[in-house]
């Protein structure tokens, strides 16, 4: 497996991603994403044919690796990039789902998918190219402002980290809640 091992280096090509764009305490990926490989299999498997498995897999085997900086890094609560509701009928799940409830089991914090929501339906990102991934994407997402949700430091997590423009929004979203801290964590990373 092409694992990254971003989690033991604070300036990896993941937090690169947002520098200047998004104030995050973290970001790391644990596999790297090659057109064709391995892991663009097992994620095709994860999204679209129902393999949930997988992210269950993935995200026990990160969530160890994460434990070694969860002492410097506290998480309170994991959230997953959401899907609309009418692209979460159609393929019945959110991808994401297993590996950040796996990755919460793992690092013993609650996972919460009522903090952040999509408002506006999309076309799939992997089928943009990366002009079309960064447009329209700034008012999709929204956050629950409630007391209870303030003061946290959120994990978001994601499958493929790609441009960060969906992070990017989702994070704007969770940052109009006082007192949010993020920080982003994806099964895999593309290659660039």
């Amino acid at each position: 497996m092409p694992l990254t091992q971003y989690h033991l280096d604070p300036k990896n090509q993941a937090v690169k991603k947002f520098y200047g764009k998004i104030d995050i305490q973290f970001a790391a990926a644990f596999l790297y994403f090659n057109k064709k490989g391995m892991v663009q299999e097992l994620i095709h498997n994860l999204k679209y044919k129902g393999h949930e498995e997988i992210g269950t897999v993935l995200g026990n085997w990160y969530a160890e690796d994460l434990k070694e900086i969860q002492l410097a890094i506290s998480f309170d609560v994991v959230i997953p990039v959401p899907l609309h509701p009418k692209k979460f009928k159609e393929r019945g799940y959110n991808q994401v789902t297993t590996f950040g409830k796996a990755l919460a089991e793992g690092l013993k914090i609650p996972y919460d998918d009522s903090v952040l929501y999509r408002k506006k339906y999309s076309k799939t990102q992997s089928k943009k190219n990366l002009l079309g991934r960064s447009e329209n994407i700034e008012n999709i997402f929204d956050a629950v402002l409630t007391e209870e949700n303030q003061n946290k430091h959120f994990l978001i997590v994601d499958d493929v980290l790609t441009t960060g423009a969906t992070l990017e929004a989702c994070s704007r979203a969770l940052l109009k809640i006082p007192g949010a801290k993020l920080s982003i964590v994806c099964m895999a990373m593309a290659n660039s």
